[in-house]
């Protein structure tokens, strides 16, 4: 073990202080990776299910040491800066751990995963890491309900956009506000959080069956408790992140997103954990290959199914069963079995909710990479592709360098149906770390009748909760580093096909050459100048890591 060869005179000082026992020092070192924050709901729950996995480690013959990251929340820590510390923040968790578990030459970690951005900042660290590790899924939160309707964080956040541009909310905002949450956990709805939570089962990084769960349930401690006991085995083990991080764990990861039409986020995610893992995989290139994955359950806010009955139908295990003979069953996964193994005899509870294959709620891909002249990449979310929105658009630009800019107009009616509304300057280095306004503006074309009859486009990325028209984010190059999204024009056709999977500029190589990019508009100071300066591309899903050679 990496902690008996780092076991010198000084640690076993510190460690005797701590209350350990010339027993425990021969024994395997676990961190606990806690994100537990009194900011955010999201993780409020974290410290007892933290104290849940050090007695169960205890137990199984190990040393638990609990390690604090960085906890940071959409709607909480998204307050500065336009939310350019959210996505920041993913990069910081990962870091927090290095420093913490790495420097430290502990054995194997077990991460306490929850909201959007610690499920990757696990991930990521895991694979960079490369010492045994199994992720804790956090849970998502209950929902309210007023008259008898569930309300929910997405009902409240549309509604107050909504109501600005002329949108009567279901209910009055306040009164969502008052009843959207009660009690600790992540959005309820396939939202980036569960979306990644998903992903991490699917990955194999989590043990079968817990992912999505209800916070603090039951369920939910007796699943922490089984991954304690689980860690110390794969540290004896020495099963490994990159054992398991391969690229048919990938692919299945991608088709479990696109079964659930999860939050097009997740391909950044699986992107920076791919080159953690120090992977040559192409995450955009293995998208398109799985793109023939229908919809298998509309979850919101892709149908009306809730969060709760997708877990009561098996959730992300069920997924996988119905993804069976289309994935990649060979694939190690942290119980020490394969895929298959894992779902050799399992039986799916909730059929009606998850469908098969052969009869699913929607055709495939719900999510959608297009590239062009305007885009080397960039990502649509589709959704149930059943007409309802535009999959083809063809209109002149209408430019924004602010959100703020964008949602005057709106209000103000510059924008017309038949628009293709371009947002820029919230992308990795221009938002910088891509902040949270261009779902505001989506919000707001949705709001204002016009999310149907424009095509909106930007560099920056969306929440989970966004699925409103034809939408087109990610947009790689962005505009801050010269891409064509920073060049286009007022009045410049951009045409947009799904089926072609393309996105075009009608202007002329020569000509958009000759024009100039807008450059950095918005400033950057602290961490965020940092992360501006080290932060590649979309390509690596927005790593601060150098290039390898």
């Amino acid at each position: 073990m990496r902690s008996l060869s780092a076991n010198s005179p000084g640690r076993r000082a510190n460690w005797k202080a701590l209350g350990l026992s010339k027993e425990d020092m021969e024994k395997p070192k676990i961190a606990v990776v806690n994100s537990s924050s009194e900011l955010a709901i999201c993780y409020a729950h974290l410290d007892g299910i933290a104290k849940i996995v050090k007695e169960e480690i205890r137990k199984a013959g190990g040393v638990p040491f609990e390690v604090r990251t960085a906890a940071p929340s959409d709607f909480i820590t998204g307050a500065a800066k336009s939310g350019s510390y959210i996505l920041a923040g993913r990069d910081i968790i990962a870091n927090d751990i290095e420093v913490q578990v790495e420097a430290a030459l502990l054995d194997g970690m077990i991460c306490l995963t929850s909201c959007d951005k610690t499920p990757p900042g696990h991930l990521m660290a895991a694979a960079r890491l490369n010492i045994p590790t199994i992720l804790v899924i956090g849970g998502y939160q209950q929902a309210g309900e007023i008259d008898g309707e569930p309300v929910d964080v997405e009902d409240v956040w549309s509604g107050q956009v909504g109501e600005r541009f002329g949108a009567k909310p279901k209910f009055p905002v306040a009164d969502m506000a008052e009843n959207a949450i009660r009690g600790p956990g992540v959005c309820a709805g396939m939202a980036t959080a569960n979306t990644m939570h998903s992903v991490v089962e699917a990955l194999g990084m989590a043990l079968p069956g817990h992912a999505p769960v209800r916070a603090n349930s039951p369920k939910m401690q007796d699943n922490a408790r089984a991954a304690a006991r689980r860690i110390v085995e794969m540290v004896d083990e020495q099963l490994l992140p990159r054992d398991i991080l391969t690229e048919g764990a990938f692919r299945n990861a991608i088709a479990t997103v696109l079964g659930v039409s999860g939050s097009i986020n997740a391909i950044k995610h699986l992107q920076a954990t791919a080159i953690e893992a120090e992977s040559d995989i192409d995450i955009f290139e293995l998208w398109e290959e799985m793109s023939d994955i229908p919809v298998l359950s509309a979850v919101r806010p892709t149908g009306d199914v809730r969060i709760e009955q997708f877990e009561d139908a098996g959730g992300a295990r069920a997924i996988l069963k119905r993804l069976e003979g289309r994935i990649d069953t060979s694939v190690m996964t942290c119980t020490g079995k394969t895929l298959a193994e894992n779902l050799a005899g399992y039986v799916i509870p909730g059929p009606d909710v998850i469908q098969a294959m052969d009869d699913p709620v929607g055709k495939g891909p719900a999510i959608a990479i297009l590239k062009g002249n305007f885009a080397d990449t960039a990502v649509v979310r589709l959704g149930i592709r059943d007409g309802s929105r535009p999959e083809e658009f063809s209109g002149p630009a209408r430019v924004f360098e602010s959100t703020a800019e964008c949602m005057q107009a709106i209000e103000d009616g510059v924008v017309k149906e038949g628009d293709v509304v371009i947002s820029r300057n919230q992308g990795l280095k221009g938002g910088p770390a891509m902040g949270g306004g261009a779902s505001l503006i989506l919000f707001a074309l949705d709001a204002a009748g016009l999310a149907k009859t424009t095509a909106f486009v930007t560099d920056g990325q969306l929440s989970g909760l966004c699925l409103k028209g034809l939408t087109v984010a990610e947009v790689a190059p962005e505009a801050a580093t010269g891409g064509p999204i920073g060049k286009v024009q007022d009045g410049d056709i951009v045409a947009i096909s799904v089926a072609n999977r393309s996105i075009d500029i009608d202007v002329p190589a020569e000509e958009l050459a000759r024009r100039e990019g807008p450059g950095y508009l918005n400033p950057a100071t602290g961490y965020l100048s940092n992360f501006r300066e080290d932060v590649r591309g979309m390509e690596t899903g927005g790593v601060l890591l150098p290039e390898r050679d």
